[in-house]
């Protein structure tokens, strides 16, 4: 049973991944939303109406007669689906299908053809044990949900199993935020947050990824028009995407060095040769690649107590670049030796601006700019 689960966990995200769905967000929302319904065994019981204000954000007021939204992405999802399977997915050995007159999806496995094959271990080309666990059991169920507008009232918790790949140089980028004995806080931005497209539900998977490598036994994970100041003043905060709809969380991101704007991201005092701002350019055409920046922050929590890290930017691009960054073993050990101060130490709290290069949505070249150090006295201040 465990093994089928692991392959279904899997199949979904080899389909999330695909061309089919990789230059459409709300329909990988969509999918990841159903899957993880129809998974649970709550699909059945979905309606229209819930399925328009967890996915599309749609007010109370929503009226499906009125509206078509949702019956709109649902059939365009299903021929979605079908183009997948006729394309890459062609020898897939699960068949996803969300069959007419309801949300739930099926999982039934390839028919056996009768010619002689030669057997392959299901899912592991491409997917790991290991990989496929970690997502399955950290962020596809919940930390994805709580993104698709799962308007949950109470924080999620989890645990973490033992740290294995732990470089010197990601100890030093995430130190103390995850050795601390305050309970780490996973916080991701509501899809309506902020302005551009602001999607952080790859980002969120990546992130998963890279946390259930490490031992950290207390993990709460919640969105952020649901957290509140007792939850960032308890525990070590990560914050995932704009910051845009959280009071807490703007008051803490201001009066920085970068701040993040609508059109990229703002230099507050420009040392000589750089810009005012590290303006995002979108492509001219679907096939051209995008450049967009990120803003990565550590800075002190709320009244100064614990750390707080930002992985910000407007881009789905710029998000989940960030976050393969600032995990990536080797990534790593170039932005510390960027950030070194004289004495080899890295700055307790600093701000970076990562430049991405993607194209669909997908980082193909992620670079660092600039960073700032931000002086702990200057910090006092927001003890007050």
């Amino acid at each position: 049973m465990v093994l089928e689960l692991e392959a279904t966990h899997a199949q979904i995200q080899r389909i999330l991944q695909s061309k089919a769905l990789r230059t459409s967000e709300i329909h990988r929302t969509l999918l990841s939303y159903l899957a993880e319904k129809s998974i649970s065994g709550t699909a059945d019981g979905l309606k229209e109406y819930t399925v328009g204000l967890d996915v599309f954000a749609k007010p109370d007021s929503y009226d499906p007669r009125q509206e078509s939204t949702v019956r709109m992405h649902v059939a365009r999802l299903r021929q979605k689906l079908s183009e997948y399977y006729r394309t890459e997915g062609i020898d897939d050995a699960i068949l996803v299908d969300l069959p007419k007159g309801g949300f739930k999806l099926t999982f039934e496995p390839r028919e056996v053809r009768p010619e002689p094959v030669v057997e392959q271990p299901i899912a592991t080309t491409r997917w790991g044990r290991k990989e496929i666990g970690l997502v399955a059991g950290l962020l596809l169920a919940l930390s994805l949900a709580i993104y698709f507008g799962m308007r949950l009232r109470q924080v999620e918790r989890t645990k973490l199993p033992l740290a294995r790949d732990w470089t010197p140089e990601l100890q030093q980028l995430w130190e103390p935020i995850v050795s601390s004995k305050r309970p780490l806080i996973v916080c991701l931005s509501t899809p309506n947050a902020g302005s551009g497209e602001g999607g952080t539900a790859t980002g969120a998977v990546l992130l998963g990824q890279f946390l259930g490598m490490l031992h950290k036994q207390d993990v709460l994970v919640t969105s952020s028009d649901q957290i509140a100041a007792p939850e960032i003043a308890m525990g070590n905060v990560v914050f995932l995407g704009p910051v845009a709809g959280n009071r807490q969380m703007q008051a803490m991101s201001a009066d920085r060095p970068f701040v993040l704007e609508p059109k990229g991201i703002r230099n507050m005092n420009p040392r000589p040769g750089e810009p005012e701002l590290f303006a995002d350019k979108p492509p001219r055409d679907p096939q051209d690649t995008e450049e967009s920046y990120a803003l990565i922050s550590r800075v002190p929590g709320l009244y100064g107590n614990g750390e707080v890290l930002y992985l910000a930017g407007n881009r789905i691009s710029s998000i989940t670049g960030e976050v393969q960054a600032f995990t990536d073993a080797m990534f790593a050990k170039t932005l510390v030796s960027k950030m070194k101060k004289p004495d080899g130490s890295l700055p307790r709290y600093y701000q970076v601006v990562l430049k991405v290069r993607s194209m669909d949505t997908m980082p193909i070249e992620v670079s660092y700019v600039v960073h700032r150090e931000l002086p702990i006295a200057e910090q006092s201040s927001s003890r007050k």
